[in-house]
């Protein structure tokens, strides 16, 4: 459905865009502090720390050269371990890359310092150059000893002794807020006050359930903020559906899920049931190591269940090819590949797909222990093409009533237009495949025969079962370095907006550091030893003093901590894609909250998918907009057609689903204001909000204005805001009565109807303005 803007409206999105500066100007949100270089010299440490100072920069300058990739090893010198490190070299090996304590000896110091563009390192066609102070880094480091420490992530978790408070200071709630305030203290910072309760109210709601609190939650925590209140409220929201939904929306990214195959054609796959199962596992508040267990290895578990086998449908949710001319086992390969690099991915923090054509050049990972990891699942009787858009992948199984009635209960199949759906799932070959290193990652190149195994420099794989159960087995281990430590970052990225680890697709050696350390393992031993309970760690997390604070930044505070790592104050975070379009649903009143089954089709611009199409026909060639409610429902059900994904959901930097995602990326762009000012779905939200507000508060515009400011902001407007909208609105009034706005066509967007005996023109100011609201910069952030 297309929705054709004709002149007189384009003027009104002007001043649309016009009333959005005076608001903006209007808001007492104090001065903006321009970011700059400090200028000052960085200060060397008194102890240079292998693993915080030394590693980083060797990982980022010398590894791609002196790296854990024998093959890519030059001058016979790795510096990724101090056995490589330390040894002889040259002809006659009588020289040393580094010599412990003594800096003249150490060849790496030389040729670091020198200016001899022939001896030079890294040398200049590297493109990679040393600051002054990561060369005194490296020489300090050799002058005291040179110490090789095991990487941080490659260590189990080590329960950390807990901050003590200073007696002059009483903030914090839970041992989250000792070790902020700990590492506020080292920076000279110090925590802000709580945020409103209003704010408040906003951030929690909208973090654990996707949409925002009601007028009648928020006046209940303002009559009462006491900490049992929000506790009670924080309760609640982990108890509902929405908490489910929105949790399995984030996993719809890191499973890759899509309503299509991908590829050319693109054509339509059914695996709305395991998104099913997903939310019913959130809702059951199942158990971490239970729900990867279940998605990785149900098939395999004993006595399985259709449950346990309707979740390894997270395996199969990889793109799949039926385009013409392609070599079917090459594409096979790819589909193993894929599930390798997603097993590393949202599981182990690791890029595992850096070591599938050779050695990986910065973690201790080979091309064998790559290809150990991709045994695990070469064993299922796939295959690589299909024929037509009807054919379907195997292995799967089919899902009729009575199943449903059975044991799948948690699924929707009334809203299906088949009586038995097929879902693609995991299952292992009679005769299992045998797997071999590939040269160069290339499907028909093989070399050495492999087996499942892991790497040894995370844990070695002795004692559990040489299949995809005995992989979920070495991941849950108490031992396993990675698991708990990733799994919990991500929860913690949920609640901040940045992990602990801010790279949380990445815990080798070219990630980030943790900036908490001791508060990382603090929380992935927290949620290992209490049984994997996510509600619980996210309720934690959510009853921190930390997470309750106030986003206001001073310039001492932005100046020091311009990416708030230390967490002196609450991360300012715009709402995801789905939150955004689901939250102007519920202020309009319009959001159908049905769960589960099919996927749906809300508004899009017309033809991107006739224009976009492969040629092969089937239900993907082009877009119908769904019927009745179904237009209304959360962004969770929106169909996903990989090649063309929702233009509005991609603006606002959803991920395109190819691949597993675990961070989307942040982008502010000219794009997003234009889907906020054009998008149908808004401009109906807005009309339809305006409708309930001119029913409920009839001749009273203002208190109509400041009920919708209300409702989309979760705060009532100061008089400035109230002054400037009511203007706005009356602006608006005139040019429908000059005919400057053609009253009837505006009044035409969306499927949704209106009272007719409401005065039109009236209608559309107040619609006008209702759009206004929703598109504040305060209205698209959580709080």
């Amino acid at each position: 459905m297309r929705i054709k803007f004709r002149k007189p409206v384009s003027i009104v999105l002007l001043m649309l865009a016009s009333a959005l500066l005076i608001l903006g100007c209007n808001t007492n949100s104090g001065p903006k502090i321009a970011m700059e270089a400090s200028g000052s010299q960085k200060q060397i440490p008194d102890n240079v720390d292998f693993t915080f100072h030394v590693k980083p920069i060797l990982s980022d300058r010398c590894f791609k050269c002196h790296g854990p990739d024998k093959n890519a090893v030059e001058g016979n010198l790795s510096l990724h371990s101090a056995e490589e490190a330390y040894k002889a070299l040259g002809k006659l090996n009588d020289r040393f890359a580094i010599v412990s304590k003594d800096a003249a000896k150490s060849e790496l110091v030389h040729r670091i310092f020198t200016d001899d563009k022939n001896l030079i390192m890294p040398p200049p066609e590297s493109n990679l150059v040393l600051e002054e102070y990561e060369k005194k880094i490296l020489k300090k480091w050799i002058e005291q000893g040179a110490e090789y420490k095991t990487h941080w992530a490659f260590m189990p978790p080590v329960t950390p002794e807990i901050p003590k408070k200073e007696t002059s200071n009483d903030w914090g709630e839970n041992e989250i807020d000792a070790f902020i305030l700990k590492k506020l203290n080292e920076h000279r910072l110090s925590p802000n006050p709580r945020a409103s309760n209003e704010k408040l109210l906003r951030r929690v709601t909208f973090d654990l359930t996707g949409l925002p609190p009601t007028l009648a939650q928020i006046k209940a925590f303002v009559s009462d903020p006491s900490e049992s209140h929000y506790e009670q409220i924080v309760d609640s929201l982990l108890n509902t559906v929405d908490y489910a939904e929105t949790m399995a929306a984030e996993w719809m990214d890191i499973a890759r899920y899509a309503d299509t195959h991908g590829y050319q054609d693109d054509f339509e796959r059914t695996m709305w049931p395991w998104r099913d199962w997903v939310i019913h596992a959130f809702k059951e508040n199942m158990p971490y190591d239970q729900f990867v267990t279940y998605q990785l290895a149900g098939d395999l578990l004993p006595n399985a269940n259709l449950e346990q086998i309707l979740a390894t449908g997270f395996n199969r949710n990889h793109k799949i090819t039926a385009e013409g001319g392609v070599i079917p086992e090459e594409y096979r390969v790819e589909y193993v590949e894929d599930r390798t690099t997603t097993l590393g991915t949202a599981f182990l923090g690791l890029t595992l797909e850096c070591a599938r054509c050779h050695d990986h050049k910065y973690d201790p990972i080979s091309q064998k222990e790559h290809f150990q990891f991709y045994s695990f699942f070469n064993t299922i009787p796939e295959q690589g093409l299909l024929a037509n858009a009807n054919e379907l992948p195997t292995p799967y199984i089919t899902i009729t009533p009575k199943e449903v009635n059975d044991v799948l209960g948690f699924i929707n199949l009334e809203k299906s237009d088949m009586k038995e759906v097929p879902v693609m799932v995991m299952k292992e070959m009679d005769e299992p495949r045998s797997s071999y290193i590939l040269d160069r990652g290339i499907y028909d190149q093989h070399t050495t025969q492999v087996y499942p195994d892991t790497p040894s420099s995370i844990l070695p794989f002795d004692e559990f079962p040489k299949n995809r159960l005995g992989l979920a087995q070495w991941l849950f281990n108490k031992e396993h370095p990675l698991t708990a430590r990733v799994s919990v970052n991500r929860l913690w990225q949920r609640m901040f907006g940045n992990g602990i680890v801010s790279t949380s697709f990445d815990f080798g050696n070219q990630g980030a550091l943790p900036t908490h350390p001791e508060l990382l393992d603090f929380l992935a031993i927290k949620y290992r030893t209490e049984g994997w309970d996510t509600q619980k760690m996210l309720k934690y997390m959510a009853m921190s003093a930390t997470y309750r604070q106030d986003t206001k930044v001073n310039k001492e505070k932005l100046e020091s901590d311009p990416e708030n790592k230390f967490l002196a104050r609450a991360s300012r975070l715009r709402l995801s894609s789905e939150a955004i379009r689901d939250q102007a649903l519920a202020f309009s009143g319009l959001l159908s909250k049905e769960v589960g089954g099919p996927s749906v089709k809300p508004y899009q611009p017309e033809g991107i998918w006739e224009e976009t199409t492969g040629g092969g026909g089937g239900s993907t060639a082009s877009y119908t907009v769904s019927d009745g409610t179904d237009i209304y429902r959360k962004s969770l059900y929106t169909f996903w057609k990989r090649t063309v994904p929702p233009p509005s959901m991609m603006t606002f930097d959803s991920s395109t689903r190819d691949y597993c995602s675990v961070k989307r990326q942040e982008t502010n762009t000219p794009l997003q204001a234009l889907v906020l000012l054009n998008d149908p779905q808004l401009v109906e939200a807005a009309r339809a909000a305006a409708v309930t507000e001119m029913i409920a508060q009839p001749n009273n515009e203002q208190e109509q204005i400041k009920t919708l400011f209300f409702k989309a902001t979760s705060r009532i407007p100061t008089a400035t805001e109230l002054t400037s909208l009511f203007e706005y609105y009356k602006q608006m009034l005139q040019k429908v009565e000059q005919g400057e706005i053609n009253a009837q066509e505006y009044l035409g967007i969306g499927k949704s109807k209106y009272p007719k005996d409401l005065h039109a023109d009236a209608l559309v100011a107040m619609s006008l303005t209702a759009h206004t609201i929703l598109n504040l910069d305060e209205t698209i952030n959580r709080g």
